[in-house]
């Protein structure tokens, strides 16, 4: 039995960008999730984000987890009951909770692997980075706050930005069953975001040059949120195989 609504605060989050090929982007998304397309490119990135105050929406107390984590997602739609839907796929999770890495699949939605985190933050400049446990999965994002986002960027500005990541808060990722997503709904209270100027990034995902060749997969931007209330609801798994049931 899982917890079906969860509220704590955002204290940073740093949603890290990539623009991809969109075939190529296909190749690696399970079904029934498709790319969702910004002017021709599929778009995909790295979430490291600090919770803090993490409990069960019911518990009035001022207690609650605090943990590093972090997330590799794609922007995706889908098709059910003949209606388009639009949120994120979550290929892995990564946690410096013990707690977290227990509760998540049983009693929170979200499978969660362990692993250690290395953080700075100093001003307006921000460096972290992750390194699983079982040495799989890493990655990394140094900056500092900005003016705006990069001239290259497929986002127009900060808003757009804003207005396309704020529409795709249900996320799903994979359940410890096989063939089965487990749902997330993550609400942020308000969106007070910030361009990130990104002097370096790495990510073990979308740096394989075997999933990705050269020339698919290019930086896009960054964005970087901070002390924000946030309130997570579970959502109907889905199963999928030749078609999808909720």
């Amino acid at each position: 039995m899982q917890i079906s609504s969860i509220t704590g605060v955002i204290e940073r989050r740093i949603l890290a960008n990539y623009r991809v090929d969109p075939g190529r982007m296909a190749a690696v998304l399970p079904q029934p999730f498709r790319p969702q397309l910004v002017k021709g490119y599929s778009i995909g990135g790295i979430c490291l984000i600090r919770l803090a105050h993490v409990r069960p929406k019911f518990v009035p107390l001022p207690w609650g987890i605090r943990s590093e984590n972090a997330a590799h997602r794609i922007a995706v739609e889908w098709d059910f009951d003949g209606q388009l839907q639009r949120g994120v796929y979550v290929p892995r999770r990564d946690t410096s909770s013990w707690l977290s890495t227990w509760a998540g699949g049983r009693i929170f939605p979200g499978v969660n692997h362990l692993a250690r985190f290395d953080v700075q933050e100093a001003g307006d400049a921000y460096a972290v980075g992750m390194t699983s446990d079982d040495g799989l999965v890493s990655m990394r994002v140094s900056g500092s706050i900005a003016d705006a986002l990069p001239e290259t960027s497929v986002f127009e500005s900060v808003d757009a930005a804003v207005a396309f990541f704020a529409a795709g808060a249900v996320g799903y990722s994979d359940a410890s069953e096989a063939g089965r997503f487990e749902g997330l709904e993550m609400n942020c209270h308000r969106w007070d975001v910030q361009p990130l100027h990104v002097d370096e990034i790495q990510s073990s995902f979308f740096d394989d040059r075997e999933r990705f060749p050269s020339g698919t997969v290019e930086f896009d931007c960054a964005l970087l949120m901070r002390d924000i209330p946030l309130e997570s609801h579970g959502r109907p798994g889905m199963t999928c195989s030749t078609a999808c049931r909720v």
